[in-house]
């Protein structure tokens, strides 16, 4: 963690403990916070591990119901956001949870949690995955990384290598290359990291297969009242590196593949990484034009009524279970530290 976001943290425990946050919430009426998560599962002990800060365990997601439940604090789905957003005659705190990526463990971990307690939460899905075409590239560079010490890829016409011996040297590694790879252009990304798994062996269709849901899984997941499908265009591009025509497409395709499949329209969107500079006003002004109800970004931040957010620009949270204190998030809830929520909503 940054020395930025240690000092939030130290912010949210001080003013849990002092009760400023308990006095906050009854001035200012709280605040709505979406909530981003990606997959759940058990808790694993490989050393390296460099997406575990997009994963949360069954245990923490009961944990944090429960929470939300003693501090009287509403679990709401995606419509009751913008009912929240446009009515000034709804108060009160409230959460919203989503998931981004239809990874299957939701299914085998977290949808029995999440229905055990009866809550809405919502699916961002980029639908090239559950149509068998998408490729889990972080997945396979994880992989690639952790089964050698030593590795070696085309860079710019160059044959890079990379020492990937010791732990924190494959971290190094899968940060740098994976910045490098998320910005390349789809067909680019694809040859770079099909190339990688030809030389180190790693089926990445298997890898994808076996880590995301296919239509049929999808579909049993919507048919619960409780699940709303969300469209998170078709491929997963950067769309801050795309075209015109590219980003149009892939925006509209994605909801109308989603509509055919489920045989119902997806009216909320959430932008591929959504973080700033991954996408643009152009690609904004295409949602809104669209017609989509809301939009959903990874940009930090809370969501109070007396600046209401623009419902095609809506912050999310990103809150790792594993690293992460429930005082913390309480005292987001309250309204008292929106620039803390800022700091604590990125990942480390």
């Amino acid at each position: 963690m940054s020395s930025r976001g240690w000092w939030a943290a130290a912010g949210l425990e001080l003013a849990y403990f002092s009760g400023l946050a308990r006095l906050a919430q009854f001035g200012s009426g709280g605040a709505g916070v979406i909530l981003r998560f990606e997959r759940v599962r058990p808790t694993r002990k490989d050393r390296f591990q460099p997406l575990r800060s997009h994963e949360i365990t069954p245990q923490f997601l009961d944990r944090l119901l429960r929470a939300l439940r003693r501090w009287d604090c509403a679990v709401v789905s995606q419509d009751e956001v913008l009912d929240r957003i446009a009515r000034a005659d709804i108060g009160g705190r409230f959460v919203c949870l989503t998931f981004d990526g239809g990874s299957r463990d939701l299914i085998s971990y977290g949808h029995p949690v999440l229905a055990r307690h009866g809550v809405p939460f919502t699916i961002y899905l980029p639908t090239a995955f559950p149509d068998g075409l998408g490729e889990a590239w972080w997945l396979a560079l994880e992989q690639v990384i952790a089964g050698n010490d030593r590795i070696a890829l085309m860079i710019d016409n160059s044959e890079r290598r990379f020492d990937t011996a010791s732990t924190d040297d494959k971290y190094r590694v899968f940060h740098f290359l994976g910045t490098w790879l998320c910005a390349l252009p789809p067909p680019d990304l694809a040859a770079a990291i099909r190339d990688l798994c030809a030389r180190y062996g790693v089926d990445i269709a298997g890898l994808t297969s076996e880590a995301v849901m296919n239509w049929e899984e999808v579909a049993r997941l919507a048919a619960d009242p409780h699940v709303t499908i969300g469209s998170a265009t078709v491929n997963y591009p950067l769309l801050a590196n795309a075209s015109d025509v590219v980003a149009h497409r892939e925006i509209a395709m994605g909801r109308a593949v989603l509509c055919a499949a489920l045989g119902r329209d997806a009216v909320h969107f959430a932008y591929p990484y959504g973080e700033r500079g991954s996408f643009t006003p152009r690609d904004v002004k295409i949602v809104e034009e669209a017609g989509f109800a809301s939009a959903v970004t990874a940009i930090p931040g809370v969501i109070h009524r007396r600046s209401p957010s623009q419902p095609w620009m809506l912050p999310r949270i990103a809150w790792d279970g594993r690293r992460r204190s429930l005082r913390g998030l309480r005292v987001v809830l309250s309204g008292l530290m929106p620039g803390a929520a800022a700091q604590l909503g990125r990942r480390y």
